[in-house]
């Protein structure tokens, strides 16, 4: 037996279209509307007809979309599938290795099963979590996945809802846990059927990505309930171990307790029942840290939030660009700013946004690791004009201190698939839109945005074509190649040290010493120094502590004496001292 319902509180009839006839649903006095249909089992098509429209639509909470956005939503039975991982006690993000990863371009074949083919990769590599870009049902076969708009449903093209299921279950299997990114501050340009059942979106705020999502107008607690219960659904039936919240700082909520701390409160509940630690992770432009102070304290009581500040200090320092919002970044002076005390703009004028920005973090009070840094995501390399990684225009040398950096830092590190090995595959802007109007609108937006900042528009791929998809597919043939096994045996060993030196992962940002001076930087991590070399030319460094050993150094010929390091050009050593 099905129990069919929807929440449609301003409607005063709705149908349920099922076996091939229409049937009229009772409605609560809570706006749901509901029908028991004994003969409807799971793999029954199904949907839902309103009185002003007469055209069937997806559930909004649909589980299942095998027919794409547009189609009829399928009945899905959580209850069937044959978990293994009944011994999994979860991974904890303090400490953790996170591993950025599209579904859709990892592997040639772009579904969950084939990524299960090459998850020993990640274990070899030392990751503990996978953060897979948002999995849930968007318009057409690939994209980057931001625009989707079935908030219950995985992707069918990579494979559906069992098969997301098989992903998690073969990861824990080999000691590895799982984050999904998802949206909650818009929904898609195409397929977007659940405002048309409810006030989903806010009738007078929008975001960049069109209207925002109705947090606090008129019967927002049904939306908001929407958000809490997609979130738990994606937790507790597909056994994921975190979220990423995209773009929070889009949402618009002027309630008393704002849906983050709403999210925080309803996720510690689960964790408590489940017995495994959940982690919920921001993307936030705001650098506030109220978002992972303690609820204790006032703040919203997240578990960590992503920090641009950090990506853009080392990618300004490295590649020596300062346009847009690089400007601010890039010198020795924000390098430190950033590794003592998590944000650069921290009640600092912001020459980008022209005003003050952000909230100094409590160093004493506020633990590194929940801060999310990286030296590539999927935004700083795709939102590019040509989708370039920085293993494209950087020396070996370079690539290598800036990730002695990262995995050294008092943070929690996270790659992009394939920045393990310098991977010379761009990640470019894809999607694949089937109406030719919205697909042109792309390509044209697209190109225009570019071109106010001189590019010319025949060098902007194409999103729409396939081609762009194709190229920005991993290329696994490359491991073993001259130029990409040095930086993968780097990242190995980075992240081993990282993992066997408790200096290396202590997350106390009082603790962290930094100096430097022409090209170079000294930071000292506890009894641990990581000296970083970036001039073209040899070096020799002052340390802060005698060392004892060299732990791990980028190349050879670094000589180390009683409280100096001579470091060739462009390179980093970290060593243990006395």
């Amino acid at each position: 037996m099905t129990v069919f319902e929807v929440w449609a509180p301003e409607k005063d009839a709705v149908q349920v279209l099922v076996a091939g006839s229409r049937r009229p649903m009772e409605r609560d006095d809570d706006g749901w509307w509901r029908l028991d249909v004994p003969e409807a089992g799971p793999g029954t098509d199904y949907a839902y007809v309103l009185p002003d429209d007469d055209t069937p639509l997806p559930d909004p909470r649909s589980l299942w979309q095998p027919e794409g956005v547009h189609g009829p939503s399928r009945v899905y039975d959580h209850s069937s599938f044959d978990w293994s991982d009944g011994a999994w006690t979860g991974r904890q993000l303090p400490g953790s290795v996170l591993y950025e990863m599209h579904v859709g371009t990892f592997t040639p074949e772009g579904t969950f099963d084939a990524a299960i083919e090459r998850l020993d990769h990640l274990v070899d590599l030392g990751v503990d979590l996978v953060e897979l870009l948002p999995v849930n049902s968007f318009n057409g076969e690939y994209n980057w996945g931001y625009d989707g708009v079935c908030w219950f449903a995985p992707h069918e093209a990579y494979g559906g809802p069992d098969a997301l299921k098989r992903f998690v279950d073969a990861a824990h299997g080999k000691g590895l846990g799982v984050l999904l990114d998802v949206v909650y501050n818009h929904f898609g340009p195409s397929g977007a059927y659940a405002p048309r059942f409810a006030p989903y979106l806010h009738t007078a705020a929008s975001n960049p990505w069109g209207a925002a999502v109705n947090l606090d107008g008129p019967l927002s607690d049904g939306v908001r309930r929407y958000i809490v219960d997609s979130m738990i659904g994606w937790l507790r039936d597909y056994h994921v171990d975190g979220l990423r919240l995209d773009a929070v700082h889009a949402f618009v909520d002027e309630t008393a307790i704002h849906l983050l701390e709403d999210m925080a409160i309803e996720v510690e509940g689960l964790s408590t029942h489940l017995g495994r630690p959940l982690s919920l992770i921001a993307e936030s432009d705001l650098n506030d840290p109220t978002l992972i102070t303690p609820r204790e304290a006032g703040g919203f009581g997240l578990t960590a939030q992503w920090d641009d500040d950090v990506h853009h200090v080392l990618h300004a320092l490295l590649t020596g660009e300062r346009q847009g919002y690089y400007g601010d970044f890039g010198s020795l002076e924000s390098l430190e700013a950033v590794l003592t005390g998590a944000f650069f703009h921290a009640g600092t004028w912001s020459s980008f946004r022209r005003r003050r920005h952000g909230r100094t973090v409590d160093r004493q009070t506020t633990a590194g690791h929940r801060f999310v840094a990286y030296l590539q995501n999927h935004d700083q390399i795709g939102n590019r004009a040509v989708g370039d990684r920085i293993s494209a225009t950087l020396s070996p040398g370079l690539l290598k201190c800036g990730a002695t950096l990262l995995f050294t830092s008092p943070f929690t590190p996270m790659l992009f698939m394939g920045e393990e090995w310098a991977a010379s595959n761009p990640w470019q802007f894809f999607t694949s839109h089937p109406e030719p109007e919205l697909a042109a609108a792309v390509r044209n937006g697209r190109r225009s945005e570019f071109a106010t900042h001189g590019w010319d528009a025949t060098d902007v791929p194409d999103p729409q074509d396939p081609a762009t998809f194709a190229r920005s597919k991993l290329d696994w043939s490359e491991l073993g190649k001259p130029g990409h096994e040095e930086i993968l045996d780097l990242y190995k060993r980075l992240i081993a040290l990282r993992r066997a030196y408790a200096d290396l992962s202590d997350p106390r940002l009082d603790r962290v010493e930094v100096q430097h001076g022409d090209q170079y930087v000294v930071m000292r991590r506890g009894r641990c120094a990581v000296a970083v070399n970036l001039a073209p030319v040899a070096q020799t460094l002052h340390l802060p502590a005698v060392p004892s050993k060299v732990l791990v150094a980028t190349e050879p010929g670094v000589v180390l004496q009683r409280d100096r390091v001579e470091l060739p050009a462009e390179s980093a050593v970290v060593v243990y001292g006395r």
